[in-house]
């Protein structure tokens, strides 16, 4: 694709978003349009696959800050009539632009945003992107995804993508040579991983935390409690005589393994107040009361609220 195609493309204007959008309300507008001109929804529908890769390619360069940049400043230039390309040759208008463009050729300022050398040689096939969900449990320990796509003039095709252990929500995979074709060998696929909460899991870092309940006696009294881990075990865990609500313990180890990087698991510890009390445990529980009447755990609290 000649550099003339590329600077004439408004790609704000093929994702539907106005050129001060945000970051954000370009991945939005993106996830959105992506959802629903994918190949595997359009269902072999030409014209509506275009589309999909016009949308992939548009968001490919805006969602880049170094690539947005260098081609609102020769988009601008290009609107405003300082150069043009004409056939067989570059004629340009307006003086030097080598400030703007680092020394380099305005023509060539688009071709590089796609990874190309202009119309120095043969060009790489389009690199495409498309989304995926994934458990939690399969961010933090890896995972293979197998993913059907549509290829180009041909029937769709089963591709097998790893994701390594410890990816985040929101990070990209690149799969070689699973784009477009061109001329000097086919683009990448770059999928977009989505990470769904897990209802007891949640992480901190390379840490997994999560919320273990106790009762009132085990906090008072201290003991062994079992806390499931995210591989699927349990450990046991100490509690110390007098353990506080809110309070975090850590288990070596047991979290994400990320490269040399292993991260550990932090349980807090929320104390249970019964909702009721009835028969022994009231009887028991009114002694208590009566035994620790002298204890004035607010003095200190409404001392300070004085001051």
């Amino acid at each position: 694709m000649a550099a003339k195609d590329l600077y004439e493309k408004d790609f704000y204007k093929i994702l539907g978003v106005g050129k001060s959008a945000s970051g954000d309300e370009i991945k939005k507008k993106y996830r959105s349009l992506a959802r629903e001109l994918h190949p595997d929804k359009t269902k072999g529908d030409a014209a509506m696959e275009e589309k999909f890769k016009a949308v992939s390619e548009a968001y490919d360069i805006l969602s880049d800050g170094k690539k947005r940049a260098e081609y609102d400043q020769a988009r601008d230039m290009f609107e405003r009539g300082g150069f043009r390309a004409p056939q067989g040759g570059q004629n340009f208008q307006g003086g030097d632009f080598s400030d703007i463009f680092g020394g380099g050729n305005p023509q060539d300022i688009f071709a590089n945003l796609f990874g190309g050398g202009g119309r120095r040689g043969p060009r790489k096939g389009q690199d495409l992107q498309t989304e995926a969900t994934i458990t939690f449990k399969e961010a933090a320990f890896g995972t293979t995804l197998e993913l059907r796509l549509s290829a180009d003039g041909g029937p769709s095709q089963t591709i097998s993508a790893r994701v390594p252990a410890g990816v985040k929500d929101g990070a990209k995979i690149r799969v070689k040579g699973k784009g477009s074709r061109g001329e000097a060998g086919p683009g990448d696929l770059f999928i977009l991983l989505h990470v769904k909460p897990h209802a007891v899991f949640s992480r901190k870092g390379e840490n997994i935390a999560l919320t273990v309940p106790v009762t009132f006696t085990e906090a008072a009294l201290g003991g062994d409690i079992k806390v499931p881990t995210l591989a699927g075990d349990e450990v046991t865990l100490r509690i110390a005589p007098g353990t506080s609500n809110g309070r975090v313990l850590r288990v070596k180890g047991r979290g994400i393994t990320k490269g040399a990087t292993v991260g550990d698991l932090l349980v807090t510890i929320e104390v249970q107040v019964p909702q009721r009390v009835e028969g022994e445990a009231l009887d028991a529980l009114k002694k208590y009361a009566e035994a620790t009447a002298d204890q004035e755990v607010r003095k200190e609290f409404n001392t300070k609220a004085l001051q």
